[in-house]
């Protein structure tokens, strides 16, 4: 016996046939293709994104938050930073028995002032002089699937009748980018009938048709990903999204966009929320930081722009 498996064997008190595992361990890192689960698969992917969104383990909360700058995009001049954006959100995991996962989720996203960081309430429009009432977003429920395959795009109560993709397995980019940290981006591009069509929400509508594209970055440490005790994977990204002009911002069909840039990340408790973030979804919006219950999942998905036409209703005439 040599002197490493001595020390091996002998003074930590292992029997031989338990130094092969334990060496082989120690020479094979945790990959993208396991040891729990290989990112190259549907399933793979799909485990991973469960428990960034959600928690395997159904009896436990998954809170997630995104924060970042609201842009103006016009045609013929520079991009403008109006306000912030803060999300909060909680959601479930729910097991199929078919092994897919569905997340049970509420999200709201709020508007804040750029110097302050408080929520607004009213907001100067500085393209148009108008000062405008801010209209919290308050999607509830804004419910996911996870499965082994791509998912239909949201049909946002029946108006995106896209037809869905064909089906193939859901394998997102993923890469190792350094430090033991992997790294994948996905992309959501929408167009698709308005509920706030110009006839009726002159002031509020941008158009016909929504144009939209979000995209998401999602970055965890290798080994938390390959570790299958944890049911909930903590995890840190980036959110964007170029949407129509908020309808509460009154531009009508003027020429531009909304351009959203945010830092988003998934914790497991209501501290990860900043104080006066938490504090504010407490006092106005306190339903919002629980799941949703099983029954929601019959209710449809709808974005901001499909809130607001529900909820609210049309602006007067400009003076």
């Amino acid at each position: 016996m040599d002197r490493r498996r001595f020390v091996l064997t002998g003074s930590l008190g292992l029997s031989a046939g338990a130094v092969q595992p334990a060496i082989a361990a120690a020479a094979s890192p945790p990959t993208l293709r396991g040891p729990y689960v290989d990112l190259t698969t549907g399933r793979g992917n799909m485990l991973t994104l469960a428990r960034m969104h959600a928690n395997l383990d159904e009896s436990k909360v998954k809170y997630g938050s995104a924060s970042g700058t609201v842009f103006g995009v016009r045609p013929g001049e520079a991009i403008r930073p109006l306000f912030g954006a803060e999300v909060a959100s909680a959601a479930r995991g729910w097991q199929q028995p078919d092994g897919s996962w569905r997340g049970l989720h509420r999200e709201t996203v709020l508007y804040t002032d750029l110097a302050t960081g408080e929520v607004l309430k009213e907001f100067l429009n500085p393209y148009t002089g108008e000062k405008v009432r801010v209209v919290d977003v308050v999607n509830d429920p804004w419910n996911e699937t996870f499965e082994e395959f791509e998912r239909a795009p949201p049909s946002y109560g029946g108006l995106n009748a896209a037809a869905p993709p064909p089906r193939k397995p859901l394998v997102l980019p993923w890469r190792e980018v350094g430090a033991g940290i992997v790294s994948a981006t996905r992309y959501v591009n929408l167009y698709y009938p308005s509920a706030l069509q110009p006839d009726k929400w002159p002031r509020e509508s941008a158009g016909k048709f929504n144009q939209v594209t979000e995209v998401f970055a999602y970055m965890a440490p290798l080994a938390d990903v390959q570790d299958e005790r944890k049911t909930s994977l903590v995890y840190t990204g980036t959110w964007a999204r170029a949407t129509p002009w908020m309808p509460w911002l009154l531009m009508g069909q003027a020429p531009g966009h909304m351009w959203y840039e945010t830092t988003m990340q998934g914790f497991d408790s209501p501290g990860g929320f900043k104080p006066h973030i938490l504090a504010y979804m407490e006092k106005t919006h306190p339903q919002m930081l629980e799941p949703p219950p099983k029954e929601s999942w019959s209710k449809p998905n709808l974005s901001s722009l499909e809130v607001y036409a529900r909820d609210q209703k049309p602006a007067p005439p400009k003076p």
